[in-house]
């Protein structure tokens, strides 16, 4: 990845450091002034409005990414915390700055598909965007699905990877764009490893079957 080295030589001081623990900090406090002051009505005046922010309320194109994924209050606090160690985790594997480079792709894209489906777009995506390269970075590391039953992030991701299939397929064009949306910036980073990983996969199976073919022949 040249060209991700290249940018980190010329941007990488401006990297965020502990950037998922603004944006949880953020979601929290949103989370607590809808719930107190219901009035507020934030979770209307920060979507990703295209029809809003055409309008001039462009602060929506940030403010987006601070409206809670769940608004449960049972729910609200394990999100936060699991969407936290997911971008805490990346940042530590990755540094700062690829990890604001992977988020910020993936809140470009979600924008992107906003505007082409006009439609209002939620975090949903984003989101799952972070999970995924936390799978395939993480895949053995567990979860308590209800507090007691352990999975794999790796299985969970395969769940999400056919909800993304089936949305890109089935759903209508709004969904069919965030689902394309919330892959862009993991096919970007992870590409080129998977096409290294899939080619060597292929001539492994190649030779293997080569070798059982002359095995069979020469003991006909």
């Amino acid at each position: 990845m040249k060209w991700f080295h290249k940018l980190e030589r010329k941007f990488g001081r401006y990297a965020i450091r502990d950037l998922m623990t603004y944006i949880v900090v953020l979601n929290a406090v949103v989370y607590v002034i809808t719930m107190f002051v219901p009035q507020s009505n934030l979770y209307f005046k920060f979507s990703l409005n295209p029809s809003a922010i055409l309008r001039g309320e462009v602060w929506r194109l940030v403010t987006f990414l601070f409206l809670p994924p769940d608004t449960r209050p049972i729910w609200i606090v394990f999100t936060l915390y699991f969407y936290y160690l997911i971008g805490s985790s990346l940042e530590h594997q990755w540094g700062s700055f690829r990890f604001n480079l992977y988020y910020l792709v993936g809140v470009l894209s979600t924008i992107a598909a906003a505007f082409i489906g006009f439609s209002v777009v939620t975090t949903e995506h984003l989101n799952l965007s972070l999970f995924l390269a936390f799978a395939h970075l993480f895949p053995n590391y567990e979860l308590l699905i209800f507090f007691f039953l352990p999975v794999k992030v790796k299985f969970l991701a395969w769940f999400n990877w056919a909800f993304i299939l089936f949305s890109i397929v089935f759903n209508p064009l709004p969904w069919k764009l965030a689902a394309i949306a919330s892959v862009v910036n993991y096919f970007l980073f992870f590409g080129p490893e998977l096409k290294t990983t899939i080619k060597l996969r292929w001539q492994t199976y190649k030779n293997r079957r080569r070798f059982r073919n002359a095995f069979k022949n020469k003991y006909k």
